[in-house]
Formats: C-alpha cells, structure tokens, sequence
C-alpha cells in the first residue's frame, strides 16, 4: 500500500467508526510509584471528546494491582500471586474511583465489569455479557474493563490485558481497537537497543512480520510488551479490525488521532477476515487434546475442506465430543484448531479409516468428519 492510500484507508476508518476499544496499560497509567493522576484526568478528558461524536466506547484497563501496592507497602508489583490478588482488591475500587471522578467532570458515567476466561469460555455466559454492553451502549455509559485479578487462578487467566482488550473486541463487535502505550508506536527495531531504529507508520500486512524478531524486551509494569501488543493486533486483523498503537502518556492523543494526525503505528487488517463464532472458540477454549494428521489432509485442510478419519495418523490426550483440539502434523508442527465431532476414545477406533467403514465400527448416527470445515481455523495465533 501506498502513503497516500493509507492515508485515503485512515481517514475513512477514523470517519466511519462507531465502536472501539481502548486498552490502557500500566506504563501508562502509573508512575513509579502511584497511579498518575494527571495522565487519568487527561484520558477521562480525551476519551469524552471521542465520545461526543458518537462513538460507543470499551476502556480496558491495567492499574489494579499498582494502585493497590501503593496503598500497602509491604506489596511490590512483581510479588507473588497471592499479594497480587490481594492488592487488586484493593487497588480496583480505588482505581474505578478516580476513573468516576475524573468522567463525572464531563458529565459521562462509567461502569465497571471485571472478567474472568470461565466467563467467556462458556458460550451462553459470552452472549450474556454481550447484552449487558450493548445495554450500557444503550444508555451511553462508558464500561470500565479489568481482569478479575483477586479470583483468577492462572490457568483461568486471560494472559494479559492485551489479549482480553482483543476478546472484548470480539464480544461488543467493535471496528476499531486503540491500545494506549509508554511507546511512541512499533519501531523497525526495540528502540531501547537500537535508539536510531525508526517508527514503522502502517503495517501492511502483520501475518508476514516475525514478531519474536522485532519485538525485544517487555515495559516494566504489567506482563505484556510490545509482542503481547502485536500478537493482539494480529487477531484483531483476522477479525477485518485495524488496531493503532499510541503513545498513551502524550497529551490529547486521541484527538490528535480522530483530527488525522500522523501518530503511533497502524497494524492493517489484510487476509481473509474470519467468522466472530471461529474466533471465540480458537482464542476463548482452550485446546483439550491433539489431533495428528498425514499430509494429505493437511492440503486438503488448505483448501477448506472437513477433516476426514482417513487422514488421521494418531491423537494425544483425552476429549469429549465437542472439545476444541489442536491438529498437528505428524512432525509437530501446529495446522490449527477445531470442534471435535468424535471423543478421543472414538477417534482411536476410526484413525485411518474410510468414511464408509464408520457405520459397521462405530453403528449409526456417525459424523462423515471428525472437525467440519465449519467448525475448524487453520491460522490461529496463539501467542
């Protein structure tokens, strides 16, 4: 893509949007020692102007846990999980606190909602949630998004804010997703290693980077860093949504973003934009067993077509029907991700089989597919 036609692509996104999310880190809201006041104030300040035009808005924000070690002073940031949790109960009600002060100066009401991944692993909880934003959207509230740090174990943990900032995309449906950053944007190197690497303005087409290669360190507060922020992207762009990476400390960013401003760094949406339903069940389930396949199937896979019994070589671990499992190559290599029509105890007496010989095996009422075509994504970025 040309400058001038991402300039063209930018002014009709930034025109046209009607719902975003915006993710604010920890590097951002805090400073070494507090939640910066100041920074908040700005943002409640910025974020309303955005919302006077119309636009629906989901913050999603990092800063529980540092607001809650300020207050105890035995907790530091990087402690253990159990002073973590602790000092997000605490720090929680304060941050949400001065989050209400700070909008209730421009007349807008904010309203908190704390998640947990059971919360949006099971599908009828997932639609459930999706009502109450779209009721909050009703009412022109501004919802206030964390992760439910005190009561999160860590296999229930979304990862970081990062990743649940593109889940809440995918849940209200949003066209835009803004994740605010101690970074001026995603340089071409880690500009902390090489200080005359330069910003990159657009990128094209994220699915081609190597983000383990231009990604290089991690900000100091919170657990993300410039790869958790492109990994983020990346499934944004499978969802045909641009994200913009945006210094989030400088004044009135996103003013200067809506006016046209060159700021930050866009990530492009390019390739075959994929369903919301494939997408909650790739990076909302986790995979409970493994499925290994010769390499037949993985072209045929490539496509589109269903898994079928016949190019099926092995399975690992133990699933019901209608588990997500992950397809590998015989070599290991990750295919993907699908909806398993078969239990793993089934799959084991038809690997390598025909279609037709599944009756006399397994007697009626038997799936031609193990994962329907329907029911199966190919590219899925799993961090």
């Amino acid at each position: 893509m040309k400058p001038q036609d991402f300039q063209f692509y930018k002014q009709q996104v930034l025109q046209s949007v009607k719902k975003i999310v915006v993710k604010v880190g920890s590097a951002v809201l805090t400073t070494e020692n507090d939640l910066d006041l100041k920074v908040i104030t700005r943002l409640a300040d910025d974020l309303s102007l955005v919302h006077n035009k119309g636009i629906d808005i989901v913050v999603v924000s990092s800063g529980a846990v540092a607001a809650g070690c300020k207050v105890v002073s035995k907790c530091k940031i990087k402690s253990n999980l159990v002073y973590k949790q602790a000092a997000s109960a605490i720090g929680q009600s304060r941050l949400m606190h001065i989050y209400d002060e700070a909008f209730a100066r421009f007349s807008k009401i904010t309203a908190q909602i704390l998640l947990t991944r059971e919360d949006l692993k099971s599908r009828e909880r997932f639609l459930n949630a999706r009502n109450t934003f779209s009721q909050l959207f009703e009412w022109r509230t501004i919802p206030i998004v964390n992760e439910n740090d005190t009561v999160a174990v860590q296999e229930l943990k979304f990862g970081d804010n990062d990743q649940l900032a593109v889940l809440i995309l995918n849940l209200v449906e949003a066209d835009l997703l803004i994740n605010l950053t101690s970074a001026q944007g995603v340089f071409e190197k880690n500009p902390s290693l090489y200080p005359k690497a330069k910003k990159i303005d657009y990128i094209e087409n994220i699915f081609s980077l190597d983000l383990n290669k231009l990604c290089e360190g991690k900000s100091e507060q919170g657990s993300g860093g410039m790869y958790s922020k492109l990994l983020s992207a990346k499934r944004a762009a499978q969802l045909g949504v641009p994200t913009v990476i945006l210094p989030g400390k400088e004044r009135f960013i996103l003013e200067k973003l809506f006016s046209g401003q060159n700021i930050g760094s866009w990530i492009l949406p390019e390739g075959k934009k994929i369903s919301r339903r494939k997408f909650w069940f790739a990076y909302n389930l986790d995979p409970e067993g493994q499925i290994i396949v010769d390499q037949g199937a993985i072209l045929a896979l490539k496509k589109g077509k269903s898994l079928l019994p016949v190019g099926i070589v092995g399975i690992k671990g133990e699933f019901s029907k209608g588990s997500l499992v992950q397809v590998l190559s015989k070599q290991g290599t990750p295919i993907g991700v699908g909806l398993s029509n078969y239990a793993s105890s089934d799959i084991a007496l038809i690997k390598g089989k025909k279609s037709s010989e599944l009756t006399s095996i397994l007697g009626e009422n038997i799936y031609s597919e193990v994962i329907h075509a329907d029911n199966l994504l190919l590219d899925v970025f799993l961090g």
